[in-house]
């Protein structure tokens, strides 16, 4: 049975590793600068600079996310258990009473919460002034968006540890990761549109909206953009997305489901 006291033991020295090498405080300014610029001139290239709408205004802060949070996580979490077995020091943490699915527990969980603080800190920034602007009503709207952005930052920082987990070395691990930031940011949107087009919408186009599901940064796309009524009017995404997707409870269940797959082969993996 799975001792809880050692999994938040290991968890709070990996968190406070973290806070002593800076790597918070460093993360928590990248977020809050970067917000900032594009919140205020995120509608420049419609000819308008500053903060336009609540809504608008986290649209432009989803690509930001999109981006950022996803490297962020996986060069985070890449050698929580690669980088142990390198310096020799995964052999001593197993030779204590402890098992394997707790180690890999406290070391994601002392991960998550230090990257949940460095999000938070950093996009608290933007916060304060979007509530200044809009009033009360946009903590409820932006707050959505943090917690859907902290979970894209939960799913990524367990496929680092699932990758951390099956490769050799950190050199492997780095790349791994680096290669799944570029898939699923990247390449994997332009290659569901390339078959599309190359097909005439032949073949999956029916099936399109719930491919987007394999991907957690078009889940928190969904989440943050094709919801918003406006937003969808104005870049013509009512027909698109079925309303299933559009469903709270339904996303939030995949995005879940994102943690949790990775992390249970992980644990497998690791014993």
């Amino acid at each position: 049975m799975m001792d809880f006291r050692q999994v938040f033991t290991l968890a709070f020295k990996e968190f406070r590793d973290r806070l002593r090498n800076r790597w918070v405080l460093a993360v928590a300014l990248v977020f809050a600068v970067f917000s900032l610029v594009i919140a205020y001139a995120g509608g420049a290239q419609q000819g308008a600079v500053g903060l336009r709408s609540l809504e608008f205004t986290v649209t432009s802060l989803v690509s930001l996310v999109i981006y950022l949070v996803p490297l962020i996580a996986l060069l985070l979490g890449f050698d929580a258990i690669v980088g142990e077995r390198e310096r020799g020091s995964l052999d001593l943490l197993l030779a204590y009473p402890i098992t394997r699915s707790e180690l890999l527990l406290g070391k994601y969980l002392g991960l998550a919460l230090a990257l949940a603080l460095a999000m938070l800190a950093g996009l608290a920034t933007v916060g304060v002034v979007l509530v200044g602007q809009f009033g009360s009503r946009a903590l409820f709207h932006y707050g959505g968006f943090v917690i859907s952005a902290l979970l894209m930052g939960l799913t990524f920082l367990s496929l680092a540890v699932l990758v951390s987990v099956l490769a050799r070395d950190r050199t492997r691990a780095s790349g791994a990761a680096i290669v799944i930031w570029f898939f699923f940011v990247l390449v994997f949107d332009l290659a569901l549109l390339g078959v599309l087009v190359g097909t005439a919408g032949r073949y999956g186009g029916e099936m399109f909206p719930y491919f987007l599901l394999l991907n957690p940064t078009d889940v928190f796309r969904i989440l943050n953009v094709f919801s918003a009524e406006d937003v969808r009017s104005a870049y013509g995404l009512v027909s698109v997305v079925p309303p299933v997707l559009l469903r709270l409870d339904v996303l939030t269940a995949v995005m879940l489901a994102w943690i949790g797959a990775p992390l249970l082969i992980a644990k497998w993996r690791f014993k």
